[in-house]
């Protein structure tokens, strides 16, 4: 088993917040990357052809519906523990497909 040191030991929560320092500090050096809305046009069509490739992944995507109701307010689900658990099952097989590339 390999030992938990340096980020992999610490909580999401500690990741998140010194990732954050880090991002406002490039952006005062100005050394941050900004994408163009080009860049990011290109980025998000990538992203969406690679996830789309996994079938279970989109299933499950579309089992879970629309976030909004034809009249533009948010559904209410009759009970939130399978919306619960179809949301982990999405977490697990987009973890699992990002470690397959």
């Amino acid at each position: 088993m390999a030992s938990r040191r340096g980020f992999a030991s610490m909580s999401a929560e500690k990741r998140r917040e010194i990732a954050s320092l880090g991002g406002k500090s490039a952006h005062r050096k100005g050394t941050a990357h900004e994408f163009t809305p080009d860049e990011a046009r290109d980025a998000g069509r990538k992203g969406g052809l690679k996830v789309s490739r996994n079938s279970e992944h989109m299933a499950a995507i579309g089992r879970l519906g629309g976030g909004k109701s034809k009249r533009g307010k948010a559904a209410e689900p009759a009970d939130a523990a399978p919306v619960i658990d179809l949301m982990d099952a999405l977490k697990t097989s987009l973890a699992s497909s990002q470690a397959a590339d």
